[in-house]
């Protein structure tokens, strides 16, 4: 079965860390771009990173720049989302979403919604004290 898992959210403390993890199965995901996102209600969907197939071109979000860290390892087929000094405003559900339709080549990687076909169910994190 093609499909991608989230896991790894949490509640927290501001100032903890975690690490949230996107595992993909049915295919290899090394041949893909993977892109995290986070969602709160009445909200539209927002872009935190990306990261291309071969791991070297990272894309981030403003808000995520220098707190978030993205990274892959291929050979587990999976890509994780490390976040450092959390503050309540990253209170949401956190998706990960590849463009599987696409061309496997792994070498565009948009910080948009729409350009992703294939999404995980979301792994929620809280942050508050």
């Amino acid at each position: 079965q093609v499909q991608l898992v989230e896991s790894g959210g949490a509640s927290v403390q501001p100032g903890e860390s975690l690490r949230l993890s996107c595992r993909a199965s049915g295919f290899t995901l090394g041949h893909y771009s993977v892109a995290w996102f986070r969602q709160t209600p009445g909200k539209e969907r927002e872009a935190v990173a990306c990261i291309k197939g071969n791991g070297d071109g990272i894309r981030y979000a403003d808000e995520s720049q220098g707190r978030f860290t993205i990274s892959r390892e291929n050979a587990e087929n999976t890509v994780y989302l490390q976040m450092t000094g959390l503050k309540p405003v990253d209170t949401a559900v956190y998706s990960c979403a590849t463009d599987w339709l696409v061309l496997p080549d792994g070498i565009n990687c948009p910080m948009k919604y729409y350009e992703y076909d294939l999404w995980g169910q979301g792994t929620q994190v809280t942050v508050a004290s």
